[in-house]
């Protein structure tokens, strides 16, 4: 049975709309071809995730988003994905975004990165952005 979790670590943060997020994701997975086993949203802060990036990517950067990949089957993706509240609500602020818009954008975009889109070069990037872009679009439940 698929499953969509959604956790805070080291802060207080409650996702609106948890049924109606959790049904646009399965639906993105299924339209991209693959099936669901897990996948597990953390919320955090920008300090909380900062110690992720560091101590698992050696990286010593603020970011919005970390995605782990747990997916054992072709096909089938599992995963876990932290993701910065303090970064959405400046990036929401940066890019004049909104931040239930922000969010469902990085929330998407680490279900995308299970599904094997990357983002670290320019064309990548716009790939991605535009799948983000697309899935966006036919949210139903804002």
């Amino acid at each position: 049975m698929p499953s969509i979790n959604f956790f805070e670590e080291d802060i207080s943060f409650k996702l609106k709309k948890k049924t109606g997020v959790k049904h646009w994701i399965k639906a993105t997975v299924e339209t991209e071809g693959y099936k669901l086993k897990e996948l597990n949203y953390i919320f955090c802060s920008d300090q909380y995730l900062l110690q992720i990036n560091q101590q698992y990517l050696d990286h010593d950067t603020y970011t919005d988003i970390i995605t782990f990949d747990n997916s054992e089957k072709k096909g089938i993706i599992e995963g876990d994905i932290f993701i910065s509240i303090d970064r959405i609500r400046e990036n929401a602020l940066k890019f004049n975004s909104g931040e239930a818009n922000e969010l469902h954008r990085v929330v998407i975009h680490g279900a995308l990165h299970l599904l094997g889109y990357q983002d670290k070069t320019a064309e990548k990037k716009k790939i991605m952005t535009g799948k983000e872009d697309h899935y966006l679009s036919v949210r139903n439940f804002t």
